[in-house]
């Protein structure tokens, strides 16, 4: 049979690096797992890229695809080690990216700081080209004005300009103009537009996106393209796809271009494997768990699909508290993160309390157990103690890990708090589960939602280990365990399709205003999407393209984004207008229905920002092949594992997964271990294996 070549993902996590390899010929998926070089992910990657190549014995040649997703993006805005940034407004404006809104986060606090600007306000300058809000030349772009006002910037050292004009996503000729006057006069200046990076209403928030896209831009630049050379020298000389925010696909150019579109792609990547996974059983609501090595991750999918938001904050002041870090305005999978995993740092509080997390041991030191200088007890080391995970099987045996170690350290806390270690332990891996499914909660019920009409999925290294007690404090009584589970990220990278999304602001009632002009800004926007998608096309396909808006009664403070009808709304294979008119009416009243219950009488909608989405399958997918049944399953091994329920420590039989094959039914307390993930069963859990493979774990109502 003609091998139909070799597919490889690559997921930088913040203490992992996931490897995959899927060979399509044989319909396998191989995995692995390396520690995050932070000095330079590239070398993390191309160390586990080259292992995994000779362990499954793959021929350069033979790979077609490389797809990547990255957290470095985010870490550096984080960590603000972005490169030396300016910012030319039109006149008036300089200060605007640190007015904000002027909202404090924490009303209680008074030692509140803001999110400090990207650009240093010595880093700012104006000119006085101007728009009016219809996108009208108020006053022209004068070229000596622009040098004169931008010299002084590169005397100051910096690196990339992000240009921010007034009313700029009314019509972006002015900020092209500047662009080619500085490219001219400059030529070394990365310049990012507005205009192509965030063309939506609302000053601050464009001001803010245009600004941290700039921020990164050299940095991305440099890191793809050390990449890039690193994966050629080991002889592999295929495309290199990046996953964005939204959980779809992009060549490097525009990945380079547009680096802010990358800053959630590695969790955007679990999402989609989730809804990947579950399809597979028919399975179309469910609650996206992710867990690794830093933080977890939840999304909510229905009917098959990740929700989708318009706009999240980066670089929080406070890591939770909304409205202390950066608007990005960009197109992203809607997702809650919490600061909660495996290398999450438990202590005693400022009231004598046990508190876990946000901070993490990462990979550099590492929690306790790994023996590379971690002195304060983290999560995994309270799993290690608690039975749930096999020292000698961690990360599919490819480390060692150390349960001495942390006995000793989750022992020391123990003192201090005035309990038993095993106490600790527990409370450590408690807390965890609570933390999250409190956030679940909210997100859920912020939605609508109610938790118990949902199945959960869990995945990451995390995910599996902490799922039977996280499902339970939310109500969820079943729980879908997938294959790979700790490298679902790097496996949703070669399932995603390719993506490209495009909006811009306009002021349109659908009711009564020009048909003719709603059509003609969608089928630019279209075209703009589906032309970005023009070079991936020998590997997606084919193209559908997706309408929606952000929309508002008159009068409204907010907006509501809505799905609409596919077009035309003018011109030919346009229904009447008249019909037309109704079905965008129709279409707003109904998601803000769905939201709110019921609409105000007689007023007038308005639509603020259109938005378009084109996306594109891979031509070449995994064709998945139901498992076959065999001989009854015996467990491995068994060791002595703390529930809870049980009131301590309980003899536990112990499973491998890949001995495992539909027809497998048990009750537990088990564990089934694998090369990435432990999932961990306990006495009131039921696990069945489907022919799909995934793992269906019952909860049992406690009894009264």
């Amino acid at each position: 049979m003609e091998v139909a070549g070799w597919a490889i993902g690559i997921d930088i996590g913040g203490t992992f690096t996931d490897i995959v390899a899927l060979d399509y010929g044989a319909a396998a998926l191989h995995s692995l797992k390396v520690l995050t070089t932070h000095g330079d992910p590239a070398e993390g990657v191309a160390d586990g890229v080259s292992r995994i190549i000779a362990t499954c014995g793959i021929a350069p040649a033979a790979v077609t695809r490389i797809v990547h997703a990255t957290t470095l993006f985010t870490n550096a805005l984080i960590e603000r080690r972005g490169c030396k940034t300016g910012l030319l407004v039109t006149s008036g404006f300089k200060d605007v990216i640190e007015i904000g809104h002027e909202r404090k986060y924490d009303l209680y606090d008074l030692r509140i700081e803001a999110a400090p600007a990207l650009v240093e306000r010595r880093l700012r300058a104006e000119i006085g080209a101007r728009l009016d809000a219809r996108g009208v030349e108020v006053a022209p772009v004068d070229p000596d004005e622009v040098v004169q006002a931008v010299r002084h910037l590169v005397d100051e050292g910096v690196e990339s300009l992000a240009v921010c004009l007034l009313h700029a996503y009314a019509n972006d000729a002015h900020e092209r103009q500047v662009r080619a006057i500085l490219r001219a006069a400059y030529p070394d200046l990365a310049i990012t537009l507005s205009s192509e990076v965030a063309p939506v209403v609302r000053e601050f928030e464009r001001m803010s996106t245009t600004s941290a896209n700039a921020y990164i831009k050299p940095l991305a630049s440099r890191y793809l393209d050390r990449l890039q050379r690193r994966l050629r020298d080991l002889g592999l000389h295929a495309d290199i796809l990046m996953m964005l925010s939204n959980g779809g696909l992009s060549h490097l150019g525009e990945a380079k271009r547009i680096p802010i579109e990358l800053l959630e792609s590695g969790p955007a990547a679990g999402a989609i494997s989730a809804a990947c996974y579950s399809a597979l059983d028919r399975q179309a609501d469910l609650l996206a768990f992710d867990m690794g090595g830093t933080t977890a991750k939840l999304c909510l999918v229905e009917d098959g699909q990740p929700s989708i938001s318009f706009g999240f904050e980066a670089a929080r002041q406070k890591r939770f508290a909304e409205g202390s870090g950066l608007p990005i305005r960009i197109t992203t999978i809607d997702l809650i993160e919490i600061g909660a995993g495996g290398g999450s740092i438990a202590s005693q509080d400022a009231l004598g309390l046990l508190k876990v997390g946000p901070h993490s041991a990462g990979s550099e030191p590492g929690p306790v157990c790994y023996g590379r200088g971690g002195g304060q007890p983290t999560v995994t080391d309270a799993n290690l103690l608690l039975g749930y995970l096999n020292p000698a099987y961690f990360a599919g045996g490819t480390m060692s890990i150390d349960a001495e170690l942390s006995g000793r350290a989750i022992d020391a806390l123990g003192k201090e708090l005035g309990h038993r270690a095993i106490d600790v332990a527990w409370g450590i891996h408690d807390i965890v589960a609570e933390n999250m499914a409190g956030a679940a909660r909210v997100h859920v019920a912020e939605r609508g939602r109610d938790p118990r009409d949902f199945v959960l999925l869990c995945t990451g290294g995390g995910g599996p280990l902490h799922s039977y007690y996280v499902a339970q404090k939310i109500g969820v009584r079943t729980i879908i365990c997938p294959p790979a589970a700790g490298v679902a990220s790097a496996y949703g990278l070669l399932v995603a399709p390719a993506r490209a999304d495009r909006s811009r602001t306009v002021n349109v009632r659908p009711a009564s205003d020009s048909l003719d002009d709603l059509e003609r800004a969608y089928a630019q926007l279209e075209h703009n999407a589906t032309e970005s998608l023009r070079p991936l096309d020998s590997a997606f396909g084919p193209v559908s393209v997706h309408r929606s808006a952000d929309g508002r009664f008159a009068g409204q403070g907010f907006s509501l984004t809505v799905d609409l009808p596919a077009g035309p709304y003018a011109g030919t294979g346009a229904a009447d207008s008249d019909t037309v008119r109704l079905r965008l009416v129709e279409a707003f009243e109904s998601g803000y229905r769905e939201k709110f219950g019921r609409t105000p009488p007689d007023v007038p909608i308005e639509l603020l920002n259109l938005r378009v989405s084109a996306t594109a399958p891979p031509r070449q997918q995994l064709a998945h092949a139901d498992m076959e049944t065999g001989a009854d399953i015996q467990p491995v091994s068994r060791r002595d594992v703390y529930f809870r329920e049980s009131g301590g420590f309980v003899e536990t039989p112990v499973y491998k997964r890949d001995t495992l094959h539909p027809g497998f039914d048990r009750s537990g307390p088990m564990l089934i271990e694998d090369d990435g993930s432990t999932l961990v069963v306990g006495p009131r859990g039921h696990v069945r294996q489907l022919p799909s493979g995934n793992l269906i774990v019952t909860i049992q109502e406690q009894q009264a």
